[in-house]
């Protein structure tokens, strides 16, 4: 697949770069653990269950899905992209995962970019989240623009995505986060779509998850550290020495994926949770799901795997849903509920 870096906006050329980092460059976090490998199932030796009827179904803002996995919002905006998105579109739809967008703000200043998003074609019964920066709303970007982005998608709802520290190291990132609160529960009461947060991989803490709740947020990503880190994805780009060497110091910021989903959890105990961060395979997804998530994301290695062949994607998902099945083969849970309610995973200190 051919890198398109000769993009006709700052926007495209970043989303683009942004591509090849991720796939090429190390963007973990530094310092921090998902936190997932702090926690283990305890075996059942005798599930008393057949694992043919282990189901994983559940629903995801009004439509069903095979499994309560999500395809994390990562791309869009570029030749590239499309391509990647669409074969995400396909391969979610064949799997029955939700599947997020990547920020959608070029598709508004570039209008020749919206196709890159459009892949309900390839999707046509799956939950399908529109995205974009929640900062853009203290920027210019209206209410009626982000419903022109739910109908461009025909998605099913939208999502914000808070990233402030991946725009304070971001070249002429957008740093104004006064007063955003308001606009995020304006929009969120008008919209006539579901509208949820998610953080970008650095978490989100029990009071902001409560700020968001009263605002009208229908659902939660609390994305916290330990998978990619935005701010060394930034760090890279930055033509700026000290953002470079800056970039590194922060390594270890954020809450971690677990701790995030655990504060979250406790806070908002009706909230609809998606967690992502740090989740290399099922049985992290599994372990996300036991401790409070609804859903559970990934975004990196199903980009490194749509970026390698659409057989390589198909088997990655495959193999992560048998993985959720085999961790919840081995604890006797025969459904997601019995999952999620279940008393056998525990933390490696007990």
């Amino acid at each position: 697949m051919e890198r398109n870096l000769q993009a006709s906006s700052a926007i495209t050329r970043r989303k683009a770069e942004h591509i090849d980092i991720c796939l090429q460059k190390d963007v973990a976090g530094r310092g921090i653990d998902s936190g997932w490998g702090n926690y283990r199932f305890v075996h059942k030796a005798l599930p008393e269950i057949r694992f043919a009827d282990i189901s994983t179904a559940t629903q995801f803002l009004g439509k069903p899905l095979q499994t309560p996995l999500l395809v994390s919002s990562m791309t869009g905006g570029t030749e590239e992209a499309w391509q990647l998105n669409r074969l995400l579109a396909e391969a979610a739809e064949a799997h029955g995962w939700a599947l997020g967008l990547g920020s959608m703000r070029a598709a508004l200043e570039h209008p020749e970019t919206a196709r890159t998003f459009c892949v309900r074609q390839w999707a046509p019964s799956i939950p399908i989240l529109a995205n974009l920066g929640a900062v853009q709303l203290n920027y210019g970007v209206s209410i009626d623009d982000c419903r022109q982005l739910v109908q461009m998608a025909e998605a099913d709802g939208l999502v914000l995505h808070l990233n402030p520290m991946q725009e304070i190291f971001q070249p002429d990132g957008d740093t104004d986060f006064a007063g955003l609160l308001a606009k995020i529960e304006q929009l969120c009461r008008q919209l006539e779509v579901p509208v949820g947060v998610k953080e970008v991989g650095m978490g989100i803490d029990a009071d902001t998850a409560r700020q968001l709740a009263d605002a009208g947020a229908a659902f939660i990503d609390t994305a916290g550290a330990g998978g990619t880190s935005w701010i060394r994805v930034e760090g890279y780009r930055s033509p700026e020495p000290v953002k470079r060497q800056a970039a590194e110091a922060f390594g270890d910021w954020g809450l971690s994926a677990a701790d995030s989903l655990i504060q979250v959890r406790r806070a908002l105990p009706a909230m609809t949770i998606a967690a992502s961060g740090g989740i290399q395979n099922g049985v992290d997804a599994a372990k996300a799901l036991a401790l409070g998530a609804n859903l559970s994301g990934t975004g990196r290695a199903l980009l490194k795997a749509a970026a390698e062949s659409e057989h390589k994607l198909d088997e990655t998902m495959a193999r992560f849903t048998f993985e959720l099945k085999a961790a919840m083969f081995g604890i006797g849970a025969a459904a997601l509920g019995e999952l999620q309610a279940t008393d056998r995973l525990i933390h490696r200190s007990d």
